[in-house]
């Protein structure tokens, strides 16, 4: 008989709502019944309507209650702008439909690498107008010093017919381009290549294609693609968004120059509770901020491989570690590569030769900034872990690691100290000067002896900072200058 007579009160309450001007669709999702006498606290979140025909019939103790705790409710509009750019909405997006946080590693890929809204995607981020400056834009000799180690370990190929000269994350463009015209003399060497350019952003690739000083053959031949050819060396160029893309069946020349200081990391710290996953999440104040994942990732799997290759005093030392998936996994498709078609790989970044802790940065324009702060205007990156790297090839049969040693050491073997002394007997003043500046940013460490300039503009040595590391087929030797 109570059902019974709950449901008539429950019909009466839906009729009494639908014929009120006031009433509203949303009211009738959720209705629930409740005795007058309930608790304060159980009828707060409520409105109580009371239909005095029904407590004509039944006792008075009884009333009707409508729950719309968990109703939707509209936000409140507002005509004011948000100060939210899309990156920072799609990755707070991407949070509220997780229902959780995110590794810094897919903060770091989204803010890099959206094809929306990445930093790298749709504007030219490098050199003095940019947020910051990378070795090819000091100087025109280093991109010349890498030219002279890709023909040395051609010859040491075997001056194979066909060659693939690869570039991961070509920026610019500018040591393609300096590679290529100080190469242009060795014909043999340059008829034997085809560049491959590995660029996902749209705004760089056109930048590339008109430093390479680029055109697009005429062709009519039915079904034969356009060729796209380098003025500079009369070389066939290609752009790709993966390396997998890059024809394979042939020898590769692979350089990535500051390209894996730019692959997103995972950061794990050590709790009570063992090593854990930091992650990004969203405030109640709408702001990003690091937590710690209470379960284990799946990254975690990466952490214990990189833990096995480290010596266990290293880790204990340790209160943070970054480890990269895509920096392992990569290393891997090139030795692979390598193995299966011969070549070499060439990779100079800044980072270390061991285990990495806690480097993740942020930079715009040329100063270090909160790498939360407007997710979308800075640079991320991180030290390059070059054990990890080695470690990860040297699982490739047929495959020979060799390195790291520091740029300095590098571009001197190559013989950078030769190539500004001639290039010094030929320029004016302000040439010399730049030479000067640009020799010792590459080669260098700490401030300039020399500068009389402003001291904010004093420049900066990397030659001791960035290290240099080559990959090769064992059937090559050693390669120039690791012997």
């Amino acid at each position: 008989m109570l059902t019974r007579h709950l449901l008539k009160q429950a019909s009466t309450c839906r009729h009494f709502l639908s014929n009120s001007k006031t009433s509203s669709p949303f009211l009738t999702k959720s209705i629930l019944f409740s005795s007058s006498s309930s608790s304060p606290e159980s009828q707060s979140p409520t409105n109580t309507f009371v239909d005095d025909k029904v407590n004509d019939q039944y006792p008075t103790g009884t009333s009707i209650s409508i729950d719309r705790s968990a109703l939707y409710n509209l936000p409140d509009h507002s005509h004011e702008p948000t100060s939210d750019s899309e990156l920072v909405k799609h990755l707070k997006g991407i949070i509220k439909f997780r229902g959780g946080p995110i590794s810094v590693a897919e903060y770091m890929e989204e803010v890099l690498t959206n094809p929306k809204f990445g930093f790298y995607i749709s504007r030219d981020v490098f050199g003095a107008e940019g947020d910051f400056i990378t070795s090819p834009e000091v100087s025109q000799m280093f991109g010349e010093m890498v030219g002279v180690w890709a023909m040395c370990l051609w010859e040491q190929m075997g001056r194979p017919k066909q060659v693939n000269l690869v570039e991961l994350g070509p920026g610019r463009g500018t040591l393609m381009a300096d590679l290529l015209r100080s190469a242009s003399k060795f014909k043999s060497f340059t008829e034997s290549l085809h560049v491959h350019m590995v660029e996902c952003s749209p705004t760089l690739q056109k930048l590339q294609h008109h430093n390479l000083k680029c055109f697009d053959e005429d062709d009519n031949s039915d079904g034969v693609e356009k060729r796209t050819v380098s003025m500079l060396a009369g070389t066939p160029v290609s752009w790709h968004a993966l390396l997998e893309q890059v024809p394979s069946g042939m020898p590769s020349i692979i350089i990535a120059h500051e390209f894996y200081d730019a692959l997103p990391v995972h950061q794990f710290q050590r709790a009570s509770r063992g090593w854990c996953e930091k992650m990004v999440d969203v405030s109640e104040d709408s702001m990003f901020r690091f937590v710690l994942s209470p379960q284990t990732t799946p990254a975690t799997l990466y952490l214990m491989r990189r833990c096995k290759w480290a010596a266990p005093e290293e880790i204990e030392k340790l209160g943070q570690i970054e480890v990269c998936p895509k920096a392992m996994d990569l290393t891997r498709t090139i030795a692979d590569r390598i193995s299966c078609d011969g070549g070499g790989a060439l990779i100079i970044d800044y980072g270390l030769n061991g285990v990495v802790s806690d480097s993740l940065q942020a930079i715009r324009k040329h100063k270090f900034i909160n790498i939360l702060d407007n997710p979308g205007s800075a640079d991320l990156s991180a030290y390059v872990d070059f054990a990890s790297i080695r470690h990860s090839a040297e699982e490739v049969s047929d495959i020979s690691v060799h390195g790291p040693m520091t740029q300095s050491q590098f571009l001197g073997a190559l013989g950078i100290n030769f190539r500004v002394e001639a290039l010094l007997q030929n320029c004016t003043d302000e040439q010399a000067d730049s030479l000067r500046t640009g020799y010792w940013r590459l080669v260098g460490e700490g401030e300039a002896p020399f500068w009389e300039g402003p001291d904010e503009q004093v420049p900066i040595g990397m030659g001791t900072r960035y290290l240099a590391m080559a990959i090769v087929n064992k059937k090559q030797g050693v390669p120039v200058p690791f012997q």
